[in-house]
């Protein structure tokens, strides 16, 4: 808890009420089973299947 109080106490310093809330906002729960949803796609993926994406991935940044 202290180190939420802390955490929160610098974002305020930093950005203010305003920007606080906005950068807080960003982080959602969310919804769903994402490791069940990942399953659905990744089942059927090979590790060099799924190494050559990320690469491929890199590569375009």
């Amino acid at each position: 808890m202290e180190l939420r109080q802390q955490g929160l106490a610098v974002l305020h310093k930093e950005l203010g009420y305003v920007g606080m809330v906005r950068f807080l906002q960003q982080f959602e729960a969310g919804s769903g089973d994402y490791a069940k949803d990942r399953h659905q796609w990744q089942d059927g993926l090979t590790v060099a299947e799924i190494t050559a994406q990320v690469k491929h991935r890199r590569d375009r940044t």
